[in-house]
Formats: structure tokens, C-alpha cells, sequence
């Protein structure tokens, strides 16, 4: 009986197969490497996120990530305070395993108009929010779980969710830079009156029969776009946007707003307040008491 010769017919279409097969084969093996990085984007009508990974090594106890959203041409989502309007994000992070905490770190955002007369406050384009992810047992799989409310507006504001899993491997990340871009747009802590550039150098609460005053002198790179946000002591407070009003003392520039929306039963006099002065690409933050 003869021989079949090694490539006959059944054989090359074996190997017709066989390569596309290997090639699938290896680029599923590629996205399940890439896996750990990223999760897959949830989107919704006008946004999407997911969760990103960053480098780590084995036996780490503090792991880097961040929560990356990108939103609509002309839309746009809010800081941690909305401002004179808007819906602040919201991250639950309670279904995830071996986490002992999550904080979650905000870059410098920016003031725009909100439609109804005021201002608020927030992001456009894409934005990542840094996250330092500290587990319960460095020697176990860590695996970060998100639930996302948050509000997109244009000319109206509709509400927005999302949800994201992604488990850490250690290993080199693909998205390294983008989170080493976004963790130096976070405003850096400083001292009030502490020397720099960039600096608060004092604020005063003037009090009046009528009203409230609170006044921050503040010095800032010339020619800089300058944006100063003020918060009080918890979340339930809602001071108004500070506005340039005046030179201040030794070439210093002045910003001032009326005390308002201040929680029933809580006192001025004494309260924290969290300052984030911005300039260009540098901003800082600094927490004070009133006097």
C-alpha cells in the first residue's frame, strides 16, 4: 500500500487550522496577562469607567489603582464638592475581598458654569481617580470591587452608575504612567502662610451685624488661570465658591465669599475649612480653623 506523503490534503488543512487556532490561543493568552491591569469599561448613556492596576510586587500591603472615567464631548461630572450645583461621586468599594480600606485621591478639578447662574465644580474628558487599596493580608489575593453613582451634566444633569471588579497580580502594569500622571494632579498638603509660589498665607472671618465674611490672601505664579475652592468640616456644609475680589497685603491676591450653607446647629466660629488654591498645573491644599 503506498505511503501518503507528509503534506497531503488532510494534512494541510489541518495546519490551515492549527495556525489560526495558535493565534487565538496566544492572543487570549495577551488579554488575560493584560487582565490584571484593567477591567473592562462599563458605560452608560453619556460616560463609562473601570478600574486600573498598577505595578506591585509580592508580599505588598498598599496597592496603587485608580477609577478612570471618561465622559462625553461637552458633558461633564463633579469633584468631591459639587459647587452651587451637581451630584458628587459616590464609591462603594464594600464588596471587595481582602481590602482593609480604600482611600480614594481627587486631581485638581475645574469651575464652570452650571446653567442656572452659579458655578460648580468637576471634570471633563477623562479623568482618573487615584486609589490606594490597603490590604487585610499582604500574602493573599487582593480583588477590588466598585459600585459608582455619579451625575453627568450638559445643558441638564442625569444621574449615572457603573460597577468594576478587577483582582491584583503582582507584576509590571501597562498603566503605570497614566496613574503616576493622575496622582501628581492630586493637590499636595501645605501649610497655611508656609513659603512657596503657591501658597495660602491667611484667612480671616469678619463678622458683621448682617453677615459673614471669610477672606484668604493667597500668592500664585504670575499670569497662572487661579481657581480657589473652600469646604467646611463634613460634607453636609456648603460654603459658596470664593471670588477674586481685591489685591491682598504684599502683592498677595484676595478672595473672599459670605458665610452660607452652614448644617442647623453647627457654629462658624472655630470650624475647619479645607482650601484647594489651584495654578495651572500646580495646585495645594490646606486645612485651617476660623477664627
Amino acid at each position: 500500500m503506498p505511503m501518503s506523503s507528509p503534506l497531503t490534503p488532510s494534512r494541510h488543512r489541518r495546519l490551515r487550522w492549527l495556525a489560526p487556532l495558535s493565534l487565538i490561543l496566544l492572543l487570549g493568552a495577551a488579554h488575560a496577562s493584560r487582565a490584571d491591569d484593567a477591567s473592562p469599561w462599563d458605560a452608560d448613556q453619556r460616560s463609562t469607567l473601570r478600574l486600573i492596576a498598577g505595578s506591585t510586587g509580592n508580599g505588598v500591603l498598599t496597592l496603587r489603582a485608580g477609577i478612570e472615567m471618561r465622559i462625553d464631548p461637552g458633558w461633564k461630572t463633579y469633584w468631591r464638592y459639587a459647587g452651587d450645583s451637581g451630584l458628587p461621586p459616590s464609591f462603594d468599594f464594600a464588596g471587595s475581598e481582602n481590602v482593609k480600606s480604600v482611600n480614594v485621591l481627587w486631581p485638581a478639578p475645574k469651575r464652570f458654569p452650571d446653567g442656572a447662574g452659579g458655578n460648580s465644580i468637576g471634570y471633563t474628558g477623562n479623568v482618573i481617580f487615584p486609589l490606594q487599596v490597603v490590604a487585610q493580608d499582604a500574602s493573599r489575593p487582593v480583588t477590588l470591587r466598585l459600585k459608582a453613582t455619579y451625575g453627568v451634566c450638559e445643558k441638564i444633569c442625569i444621574p449615572a452608575s457603573g460597577k468594576a471588579q478587577l483582582q491584583f497580580s503582582a507584576g509590571p502594569s501597562s498603566e503605570n504612567t497614566a496613574l503616576t500622571d493622575a496622582e501628581l494632579r492630586v493637590p499636595k498638603p501645605a501649610a497655611l502662610a508656609a513659603a512657596g509660589r503657591l501658597a495660602v498665607r491667611a484667612v480671616h472671618r469678619e463678622a458683621a451685624v448682617s453677615r459673614q465674611r471669610v477672606t484668604i490672601d493667597v500668592t500664585t505664579p504670575y499670569g497662572a488661570d487661579v481657581a480657589l475652592f473652600a469646604e467646611g468640616p463634613t460634607p453636609q456644609w456648603s460654603f459658596p465658591l470664593p471670588e477674586p475680589v481685591e489685591s491682598g497685603p504684599g502683592g498677595t491676591r484676595r478672595f473672599a465669599f459670605d458665610v452660607d450653607g452652614v448644617p442647623p446647629g453647627s457654629r462658624i466660629e472655630g470650624a475647619q475649612i479645607k482650601l484647594t488654591l489651584i495654578a495651572g498645573e500646580n495646585a495645594i491644599e490646606v486645612t485651617t480653623h476660623l477664627d
